[in-house]
């Protein structure tokens, strides 16, 4: 008999356990993750019921590899430009409520007499709210067209990389042991330094590397490339003294800003889905019940401190950033719980050594109960609110909505904006990348030219100019790059940046002075380089702008391009939907079920267009689009349809396109005699039976109309639904019950 590697058997203990608990919590319709917990739990030393892992170390390994892949699917959904566009409101809210959870978090560890690291760690934990749980349960309250939504979810993005700096910032406290601001300082710039860099070289590279293989990229290579990328990202960032995990991240960003992004993002879907699932399994393994039972007081009082904390915190800040009570109640409410961020956060200060063994199942449980209260509390929210509401005096109300009014009007005042968007953003990025080039030089080509010559002055000075002229570029676009020129701010504004030419070109001089500097002092002493040959050298950059000039012209113009490549792609797709849309009429997408009853026929036999009034425009089909489908077009799962139709038409279709994998058809459970009043609003008003749609939205049979004290008893398919009719249907009870609901 052959034996089999302990890691094979415990990998297999926990897939098996992880499937049998995750398929009992899809059907008892509770979030996944609280599933892999508990496997965890069944299947660790802390569990003698069934059978347990042998090998922990070897799970440690997975684990990691699992968070790797956590983060390198969160930044495939994150992108930097989602950054930019989550607005002010987000930032503000998601910023406030991470510094007033990590202040509660080290307080209440203080008064528990914890370590301060313990502490610290703690407030870490508290502070990031769970994305997976959130849009879980917005997807099941069906909430994600409400307007507080939007706010919540740029909040989330907001925390996601504050999550990314909170890793690198305790990693640094941690080793160092030490609160010092300067060192948190320090790491903090390294960071922004570091992630400026790969996102420069990231946008300028990747996308032209993609291009010119994108003839070979089947399913298959695109996966292993992007996975390879994302492990030398991780090296990288590892080497550079950063978390694996804040590697992966950046990498998924960065691939999110490319063509392939979203292609990417649906083929590392399984594999990220696999190897979190170990992740959290491997949570799981760490409980450990008498320590939950010797700290239940804690782990009830941390629970009620994270749901009532992140509450008032987020929707503090939301009202500060300028949002009205009802949408900063529903915001608080729906971030009031922790989940995957927090268990790395735990995972760090374990691996570090430097918390305490009570800290990391305290989390998880934590993060257990208050993922099981945010469906209640997101789904009462409107009640909070109007309970909140009743308890503001009217003259609290009034400043409010004052300080709401004067937020939410734009300032008249643009100079900062323009500034910034002129030649702020350009230096930043330019002197990042010279100071790059700089380091680069200074760790590579000097120890490449001492082994070749002897390091005397004058190499040194030869070294020192040779990194100059590769740096010319940039320093140009520090020093002397004309803006460019915009003309969405106010005459008055412009005309104050024109006064402001002088102030604003000494500055930029100053600085590229300074960067050549920079560049001199890493291959000479300055000291021993007389003020007539720096003078001399600044001179020699500027005499080089004219070939300085064209080649920072076409690397901005390939990176600007790199970077909008997915808005002109949309764009391009935009421009056609007007011609598509009807005006009365608006343009969505689904992608067809396996379930689909459209599975499988042609567009004519579908009768989607005699059934619910609605046309299919496009279908997209892996990386080929169908315009305009002929009638003996097939439709085939997983196709992405275009439809054109009403708001009415569209929900009732998209029932029948997209419809439920987990719920079976023709349920004789849930199958009974139910009525439906018809309006004038009703799609099917005016209509035959046979071409309303009404049989085939509900599955049912229509048994008889009441019309006008009269009764129709088995009605003629062809008799025409007039308003105020009230039909019997014989159908899914759950489905009519639904069609009522979006009806009304």
């Amino acid at each position: 008999m052959l034996h089999l590697p302990d890691l094979i058997l415990d990998l297999g203990l926990i897939l098996t356990a992880a499937a049998i608990v995750s398929i009992l919590f899809k059907r008892l319709k509770q979030p996944v993750v609280l599933g892999y917990l508990i496997a965890g739990f069944l299947v660790s030393p802390h569990f003698s019921l069934f059978p347990t892992i042998r090998d922990s170390a070897n799970i440690k390994i997975w684990a990691e590899i699992g968070v790797i892949f956590l983060l390198f699917g969160l930044g495939l959904e994150f992108s930097f430009k989602k950054l930019a566009q989550v607005g002010k409101s987000a930032s503000i809210t998601a910023a406030f409520e991470i510094l007033f959870m990590l202040a509660v978090g080290f307080l209440v560890g203080h008064l528990l007499g914890w370590s301060r690291m313990d502490s610290l760690f703690l407030g870490g934990i508290l502070s990031i709210s769970s994305t997976t749980i959130i849009v879980r349960a917005f997807e099941e309250l069906n909430l994600k067209a409400q307007g507080f939504v939007s706010l919540v979810f740029g909040a989330l993005i907001v925390e996601d990389l504050i999550a990314i700096l909170l890793l690198v910032l305790l990693s640094s406290v941690a080793v160092s042991q030490t609160f010092s601001g300067a060192e948190l300082a320090f790491s903090s710039l390294k960071l922004i330094f570091f992630m400026t860099l790969w996102f420069l070289l990231g946008i300028y590279l990747i996308p032209n590397v993609l291009r010119k293989v994108k003839t070979y990229l089947s399913d298959e290579t695109t996966l292993i490339v992007s996975i390879g990328l994302c492990l030398m990202m991780v090296v990288i960032a590892s080497n550079a003294g950063f978390s694996p995990a804040l590697g992966a991240f950046v990498m998924g960003s960065l691939l999110a800003e490319t063509s392939e992004g979203k292609r990417i993002e649906h083929l590392i879907l399984p594999v990220k889905d696999l190897f979190s699932a170990v992740f959290f399994v491997s949570v799981g393994m760490l409980i450990d019940p008498h320590i939950l039972k010797e700290h239940f007081g804690i782990i009830v009082l941390i629970s009620l401190v994270t749901i009532f904390g992140k509450f008032m915190s987020t929707a503090l800040g939301a009202i500060i950033s300028g949002k009205n009570i009802k949408t900063s109640v529903k915001a608080g409410m729906s971030l009031a719980q922790i989940g995957e961020f927090s268990f790395i956060i735990a995972t760090l200060g374990m691996t570090l050594g430097v918390t305490s063994d009570f800290l990391y199942p305290i989390a998880v449980a934590v993060s257990a109960i208050t993922t099981f209260t945010t469906p209640y509390l997101i789904k009462n929210s409107d009640n909070a609110y109007k309970w909140i509401d009743t308890k503001i005096p009217e003259r609290i109300k009034d400043v409010l909505g004052r300080y709401e009014i004067a937020m939410s009007t734009p300032s008249k005042e643009k100079l900062f904006s323009l500034l910034w968007n002129e030649y702020g953003i350009k230096v930043i990025f330019n002197s990042v990348l010279i100071v790059a080039i700089t380091l680069a030089s200074s760790k590579l080509l000097v120890p490449m030219v001492k082994s070749q010559f002897e390091y005397t002055l004058w190499v040194r000075i030869g070294v020192s100019l040779a990194t100059l002229i590769v740096c010319t570029p940039f320093l140009w676009a520090v020093a002397l790059g004309a803006p460019s020129h915009s003309t969405s701010y106010q005459k008055e504004v412009l005309e104050q940046l024109e006064r402001l030419q002088v102030g604003v070109s000494f500055v930029r001089f100053i600085l590229g002075c300074a960067l050549v500097g920079f560049i001199l002092s890493h291959f000479t002493s300055l000291l021993s380089v007389s003020g007539f040959l720096i003078l001399g050298v600044i001179l020699s950059v500027i005499s080089l702008s004219r070939f300085a000039e064209p080649v920072y012209q076409a690397i901005e113009s390939k990176f600007i391009s790199n970077l909008t490549e997915n808005e002109r792609a949309a764009l391009a797709l935009e421009k056609q939907k007007p011609e598509l849309a009807p005006w009365s009429a608006s343009l969505a997408e689904f992608t067809v079920s396996v379930h689909s009853q459209l599975a499988g026929k042609t567009l004519h036999d579908s009768k989607i267009k005699e059934s619910y009034g609605v046309m299919v425009t496009m279908i997209e089909r892996g990386q080929n689009k169908i315009l305009a489908p002929q009638r003996e077009t097939l439709i085939w799962p997983y196709d992405k349809l275009f439809v054109i139709g009403t708001d009415e038409q569209l929900k009732l279709v998209k029932d029948i396109i997209e419809i439920d994998s987990e719920k079976p058809i023709g349920n004789s459970e849930n199958f009974g005699l139910a009525s439906l009043q018809i309006s004038d609003k009703h799609p099917f008003t005016h209509k035959p039976i046979r071409e309303c749609g009404l049989r085939e939205a509900v599955r049912g049979l229509i048994v008889g109309i009441e019309r006008n004290d009269q009764r129709i008893l088995n009605p003629d398919s062809s008799l025409e639904l007039l308003p105020n009719d009230l039909v019997w249907i014989v159908g899914d009870l759950s489905l009519i019950k639904n069609l009522n609901e979006k009806l009304t």
